[in-house]
C-alpha cells in the first residue's frame, strides 16, 4: 500500500508539473487545455461550456479572455518584465494595450508587494475593464525613466466559459459531490493541487464497485460553480448526501477542514471521524472562514452539505496568491496525504450502515467461533470490538456513530459486521447516510 501511495504521489506531482505553465483564468484556452489534459487521464470526463452572456442566477458570464504576451520595456527596448517569464506578470483579464506612457501613469497600473520585494502578486479584474502588470517591488522601485512602452497582447470577445464533470454511477442514485477549481494561472497549491488530487480520486472511484454515485466537478472558482448550480441545483438538492471542495491540498504543513454552515452535517461528521480515526491533528474552521466554492454549494437556497478539505487553508500560508506558490510548495507526499484522507472519507460513506442484533441478550459467541474459548480466529482487539458492536447495534446507530463511540474505524467495524451478518447475529436495517 505504501509503495502504491508513493507511486501515486509522484504521478500526481508529474501532472502538476505538466499543468503548471498553463495560463488559466475565468475563461480561455488555458482552461480548455487543462480540462483536456485531465480528460486524457479520466476519459469519461464530460467537457461542457456556456456562452458569454449566459445568465446564472445574479451573474452573467463575461467575454472570453485569451492572452498571448505582455511586457514593459524602456524606450531603448530593454524589457523590465515579460509575460514569457511568468504568466502572473499580467493581471488576469487585462484589456489589450500598446502605448508609450508616462511613469506616473504606469504606476497606476502596477501591483507589487513592498514587504516582499522579490515576489510577484496574483491579481485579476474579471468584471471591470482595466489592464495592469504585476511585478517584483524591487523592479518597481528601479523604474526611473519618464516614459515606458507597455504592451498586452490579449483578446476579449464573445466566447465560452468551460467546465467539466464526471458522474460515476453506483447502485444508488444518491450522490457524493467532489468539486475543485481550474481558474488560476501558475499557482501550485492554490489550484493545481485540487484538480490533480480530484483527478486521482475520480480514477480510483471509477475502478471500485460503489453503493453511491459520485460526481466530480471541475469549474472556474465562484462563477463556474454558480453556472454549474444554475444547470444542476434541483437535481443536486434531491440527490447529494455529502460532498467536499478540494482546495490547497498539496503542501505538508497542516491538515484542515472547513465545515458546512450547520457545522454538524453528515459531511462534517465523516470528515472529523476520518481525521480522528487516523490520529491526525487537524485544524477545523467554521463556515465564517469560507472562501471557496463551498460558499455557493452551501448558500441558503441551494443548501447542499458541502465542506472543504485542505492542507493549509488558503490565505494561511505565506506563498498564497504570489509567485512563491510554485512547485516547491506542493510535494508528492502532501498530495497523497489528501488523497488518503478523501478516499478514506469515501470509504466511511460507502461502509456506513445501520444494523440490528437478531437475538435477545448477548449471543453465545463460542458457538460461532467468535470468542477465544471457542477457538476464535480473531485478535483480542477484534474480540472486544465484535462484542461491543453487537451491544451498540440497536437499529438506530450507524457504524459512523458506533465508530465515534468505540474509536474504531468504520471500515474495521464494517468487516466485523459482515462476519456477524454471515452468522445471522446482526441484520442490515438501513444503508442511507444521515
Amino acid at each position: 500500500m505504501n509503495e502504491f501511495l508513493d507511486e501515486l504521489g509522484n504521478e500526481m506531482y508529474s501532472w502538476a508539473v505538466d499543468l503548471f505553465p498553463i495560463c488559466r483564468s475565468l475563461t480561455g484556452e488555458g482552461n480548455r487545455k487543462t480540462l483536456k489534459y485531465i480528460k486524457n487521464i479520466i476519459p469519461e470526463l464530460k467537457l461542457n461550456s456556456v456562452n458569454s452572456g449566459y445568465k446564472a442566477f445574479d451573474w452573467k458570464v463575461p467575454d472570453e479572455w485569451n492572452i498571448f504576451g505582455g511586457y514593459i520595456e524602456d524606450l531603448n527596448g530593454n524589457r523590465i518584465i515579460d509575460f514569457v517569464n511568468s504568466n502572473l506578470h499580467v493581471m488576469g483579464y487585462s484589456e489589450p494595450v500598446d502605448e508609450i506612457i508616462s511613469l506616473d501613469e504606469l504606476q497606476k497600473h502596477l501591483y507589487s508587494i513592498p514587504s516582499e520585494p522579490e515576489v510577484i502578486p496574483y491579481k485579476t479584474s474579471y468584471f471591470k475593464k482595466n489592464w495592469a502588470f504585476c511585478l517584483e517591488h524591487s523592479k518597481r522601485t528601479k523604474l526611473k525613466d519618464p516614459e515606458y512602452r507597455v504592451k498586452i497582447d490579449s483578446v476579449l470577445k464573445q466566447g465560452v466559459l468551460d467546465y467539466a464533470d464526471i458522474v460515476i454511477q453506483g447502485e444508488s442514485d444518491k450522490e457524493v459531490l467532489i468539486s475543485t477549481y481550474i481558474c488560476h494561472p501558475s499557482l501550485a497549491n492554490n489550484e493545481l493541487s485540487g484538480p490533480v488530487v480530484a483527478t486521482a480520486i475520480a480514477r480510483w472511484v471509477a475502478k471500485r464497485s460503489n453503493y453511491y454515485t459520485y460526481r466530480f466537478v471541475f469549474v472556474p472558482e465562484t462563477l463556474g460553480s454558480i453556472v454549474y448550480l444554475s444547470k444542476n441545483y434541483k437535481h443536486l438538492k434531491e440527490k447529494v448526501i455529502a460532498g467536499y471542495v478540494l482546495s490547497c491540498v498539496g503542501d505538508e504543513r497542516n491538515y484542515s477542514y472547513l465545515t458546512t454552515p450547520d457545522g454538524n452535517t453528515y459531511s462534517d461528521k465523516v470528515a472529523r471521524n476520518v481525521y480522528e480515526s487516523k490520529n491526525i491533528q487537524f485544524r477545523e474552521y467554521d463556515f465564517t472562514f469560507a472562501g471557496s466554492d463551498e460558499r455557493q454549494y452551501c448558500s441558503p437556497m441551494v443548501d447542499l452539505p458541502i465542506g472543504s478539505f485542505m492542507r493549509t487553508r488558503y490565505g494561511d500560508y505565506p506563498e498564497y496568491h504570489t509567485s512563491l506558490d510554485d512547485l516547491s510548495v506542493i510535494t508528492p507526499s502532501g498530495l497523497v496525504g489528501t488523497f488518503d484522507i478523501v478516499t478514506s472519507a469515501i470509504e466511511v460513506i460507502e461502509y456506513d450502515r445501520v444494523y440490528s442484533t437478531t437475538l435477545h441478550c448477548e449471543p453465545f459467541l463460542s458457538k460461532y467461533g467468535l470468542y477465544p474459548d471457542g477457538g476464535s480466529h480473531l485478535s483480542n482487539t477484534e474480540d472486544r470490538n465484535i462484542v461491543l458492536l453487537i451491544a451498540y447495534a440497536n437499529s438506530k446507530r450507524s457504524l459512523l456513530d458506533i465508530s465515534n463511540i468505540l474509536k474504531v474505524p468504520v471500515v474495521d467495524l464494517y468487516k466485523l459486521a459482515k462476519i456477524l451478518m454471515k452468522n445471522n447475529l446482526v441484520k442490515l436495517v438501513d444503508v442511507k447516510a444521515s
